[in-house]
């Protein structure tokens, strides 16, 4: 009988990890989507049939696509977040969910720290002016003795929280469980979040979306922001209200807004991403070779833990 095991993350279809191909060692077939682009539901319909086991990234998977599953009895994510899989259908169905805790902490927590730097200091800005033949010279900020806030205190935050307390910051942190980070209480408070973007220079965000689809840094939290507030998005995309956004850069109440999330993927809109206060990357938060190497390792480790070859 053939066990196949689906593989979508784009960072694994494009150049297939080792650790992917020795599940062939132990039994199973592996099956990829397109490589390396963000399957459509109606290829993960057409490939999830008779496959057991998915090495799912960020792509949405809806209840069509779980209903097209009829053998599928694991999801395992190479990365932490859940909120692109329907759990309800899930559950009903049976089919586990294992996540590979940790895995890019390090990583996205570097790129969180790199968009710090490029937008206090407009490094994107001034390497694009003096590649087209001008001399840009934007009076920047530096990171030590201000206020960093820092949305969600998981794997990824409080890595963020360590490194800029290193560089002389103060931190402000919201997380609904108020963990204990182990960080110098004379650096480090908890606070709720209208109070970090009111006191915060940067505001970085590393929390799930609210449950109820609302975007967490809404137009009214907006205008409570300390006026040149430079917003750092690593997570997700719907934790914001873009519209309302662009508005602020446009007046000058935000500073910049320094994002590797979409909604999108790319972005079929370049409305934001072309404004100059507003820093874009492509999703490589956790795209370095290390980060890949752990998260694959996990995935497929709870891959074989579930399915028990």
């Amino acid at each position: 009988m053939v066990r196949r095991i689906l593989v979508t993350p784009r960072s694994l279809t494009a150049d297939p990890h080792p650790e992917v191909e020795r599940l062939r060692d132990v039994g199973f077939d592996i099956v990829y989507s397109t490589p390396g682009a963000m399957p459509t539901e109606d290829e993960l319909v057409a490939l999830v049939p008779g496959c057991i086991g998915w090495l799912a990234g960020v792509e949405p998977v809806t209840p069509r696509i779980i209903e097209a599953a009829t053998e599928l009895k694991v999801i395992s994510r190479n990365g932490v977040g859940v909120d692109n899989l329907p759990m309800e259908a899930l559950a009903r169905k049976g089919v586990a969910v294992r996540i590979a805790e940790g895995a890019n902490a390090r990583g996205v927590a570097e790129l969180a720290i790199g968009l710090l730097f490029s937008a206090l200091r407009s490094i994107p800005l001034t390497d694009a002016g003096v590649k087209a033949g001008g001399w840009p010279r934007a009076r920047g900020s530096e990171i030590q003795g201000r206020t960093v806030g820092i949305i969600g205190c998981g794997a990824i935050g409080r890595e963020v929280a360590r490194m800029v307390i290193g560089l002389g910051a103060q931190v402000m942190a919201f997380d609904p469980a108020r963990p204990n980070l182990d960080l110098p209480s004379s650096s480090f408070s908890y606070a709720d979040v209208d109070d970090i973007l009111a006191s915060s220079d940067v505001v970085s965000l590393h929390a799930p979306p609210p449950r109820d689809g609302s975007a967490l840094i809404s137009r009214e939290r907006i205008k409570l922001v300390k006026p040149g507030l430079v917003l750092i998005n690593t997570a997700r995309a719907r934790l914001v209200d873009e519209e309302a956004l662009l508005e602020a850069l446009e007046n000058g109440q935000l500073g910049a807004y320094a994002t590797d999330v979409f909604e999108v993927e790319p972005p079929p809109s370049l409305t934001l991403v072309s404004h100059p206060r507003v820093i874009a990357t492509s999703h490589i938060g956790g795209f370095t070779g290390e980060s890949v190497d752990r998260a694959t390792r996990i995935a497929a480790e709870n891959l074989l833990a579930s399915l028990d070859p």
